[in-house]
């Protein structure tokens, strides 16, 4: 006993091991218990034995998204765009990093209180798991296993060791990092890479029976160096959702319920959706979180069958308004009944640019509905339609101080030149793109400084549900100058001026940039 608590880690000699060593220590430990809680979650996902999320790393990191409040969202989009996750995850390793380190120091000391200091950080990644959307008792098995394994690993490090270890690694930190990191490496891979699910999307190639296909006027995209292109590859298209880890599904598992105020609950499976009659649709796809002038806006061809038909099937009910949508990481929206039963292209997508859906973007089947924010229509890896009232449920965002319904503002954004840049005297193209899907876009007016609007060029019309690329040309003068753009919708109705942030409804106001001629 020592200090009034059992000795920590000593030499052969008796003295204390020296703090950087008790400290990685202890970060070895938490590597060990990551890494073999992440193995096994990865291990139950693959062989179906999880409905839930096994593993505690990836509940935490859901757990605190689905506890964001909309200033902290709208700062870590805004800051780090569609790197918002992988900025979560390198800071809560650094945060468990941190506090892995001190209970190794803490074991110096006390032992007991640095084991119950662990196994009470393990708890708080048990109770993480055991609260996520489908969770089961056996889904604590990974992440009890791996708080054992690491309580295990820092009481074997309470014993005397040789006095060489004061000042090089001993062979089972050493062993410890190799384990941990080897475990958490296969883990994550298994994990990414479900095979069934990669399978299935394979396999998801075969011929559609499309009743109406997408035709794009040759105008419609108009080439012009640095302007987004009017379709979006799949790789560039932009994604944010609440999923830490991207739900790998196997198709031929996927299972979509009608459910609620109908007449007779509905249920489809994937071989009984791909034999439906399909539509091919232009839809550009808005977040609500996108920043005037932001890139949180895409626009691709979705192929897929029209939701209303779905929910004919089901018969809604009178006096239900909405459509609760749910996602296999029980992310939830509500989307208006009507915007899924009216004449738009509100479809359950299952290709995107031609492809199966991207895991990242829905795969097996997603919701697509023009004219709405994503946060309240566009539920990827959709498993559930319910069909309710707004005064009886709320979708995932609405609680959390974002408007229940959504409807896409009118904008418009300049993609060249860009903010801050320079560009020589002369013929100067000035070109952007500008969307009110579901109405469509009638004119783009740009202001350069404080002169009158000119009419910009737009590109051919493909779709009133899809963006519009637009241009003007600019004989441009020496010095610093500024440009503005606003547009009109198919309605008449003209971009506001007025600036809004994007909670709680959208952002607006008129993109603008500052230039320099040389």
């Amino acid at each position: 006993m020592t200090d009034g608590g059992p000795a920590g880690a000593l030499t052969s000699d008796g003295q204390r091991r020296p703090p950087v060593l008790s400290a990685i220590d202890g970060i070895v430990a938490g590597l060990l218990t990551t890494g073999i809680a992440t193995l096994l979650a990865a291990l139950m996902t693959v062989v179906g034995a999880s409905g839930g999320q096994p593993s505690p790393v990836a509940a935490v990191a859901g757990a605190f998204i689905d506890r964001t409040p909309p200033w902290l969202k709208d700062f870590a989009v805004t800051t780090f765009g569609t790197h918002d996750k992988l900025a979560l995850l390198v800071g809560m390793l650094v945060v468990l990093t941190v506090i892995c380190a001190a209970v190794g120091v803490l074991l110096r000391w006390r032992v007991p209180w640095a084991l119950t200091a662990f196994a009470l950080v393990g708890g708080i990644g048990l109770v993480a798991v055991l609260s996520r959307p489908g969770a089961s008792p056996t889904d604590a098995v990974p992440t009890i296993v791996g708080v054992l394994v690491g309580l295990w690993y820092l009481a074997r490090g309470t014993q005397p060791t040789p006095p060489a270890v004061t000042t090089n690694p001993t062979r089972r930190l050493v062993l410890g990092t190799i384990a941990g990191g080897t475990a958490a490496y296969i883990g994550s891979t298994v994990g990414g890479h479900a095979a069934r699910a990669t399978a299935s999307r394979t396999a998801a190639v075969g011929p559609l029976r499309v009743a109406s296909r997408v035709s794009i006027p040759a105008g419609a995209d108009l080439k012009v160096p640095g302007l987004a292109p009017f379709i979006v590859p799949n790789d560039a298209f932009y994604r944010i959702d609440t999923a830490f880890v991207v739900p790998r599904i196997d198709a031929d598992s996927w299972r979509l319920r009608v459910t609620g105020m109908v007449d007779r609950e509905v249920e489809i499976d994937w071989n009984t959706l791909q034999d439906k009659e399909m539509t091919e649709a232009l839809v550009t796809l808005t977040c609500v979180s996108n920043e005037v002038g932001g890139d949180l806006v895409g626009n691709a061809t979705w192929t897929g069958w029209p939701v209303r038909d779905l929910l004919a099937m089901a018969g809604p009910r009178a006096g239900a308004d909405m459509v609760l949508q749910t996602s296999a990481d029980g992310f939830t929206c509500g989307t208006p009944l009507g915007a899924l039963t009216d004449d738009r292209n509100a479809l359950l997508a299952v290709r995107m640019n031609g492809q199966p859906l991207p895991f990242e973007h829905g795969f097996p089947v997603r919701v697509v509905v023009p004219g709405l924010y994503g946060y309240v229509s566009a539920c990827k890896w959709v498993t559930e339609l319910k069909v309710t009232t707004f005064a009886a449920d709320e979708g995932y965002w609405t609680p959390r101080g974002w408007a229940a319904r959504g409807p896409v503002k009118t904008e418009s954004r300049i993609d060249v030149p860009r903010t801050g840049s320079s560009v020589p005297a002369g013929r100067v193209a000035i070109a952007g793109v500008a969307w009110a899907q579901h109405r469509g876009i009638s004119r783009v007016e740009v202001q350069l400084d404080d002169g009158p609007w000119q009419q910009a060029r737009l590109a051919a019309d493909a779709s009133t549900d899809a963006w519009r690329q637009w241009v003007l040309q600019w004989d441009a003068p020496r010095g610093s100058h500024t440009i503005r753009v606003r547009a009109t919708d198919g309605t008449g109705q003209v971009q506001t001026a007025t600036t809004a942030p994007p909670a709680p409804d959208g952002a607006s106001g008129w993109h603008t940039v500052t230039v320099r001629v040389q």
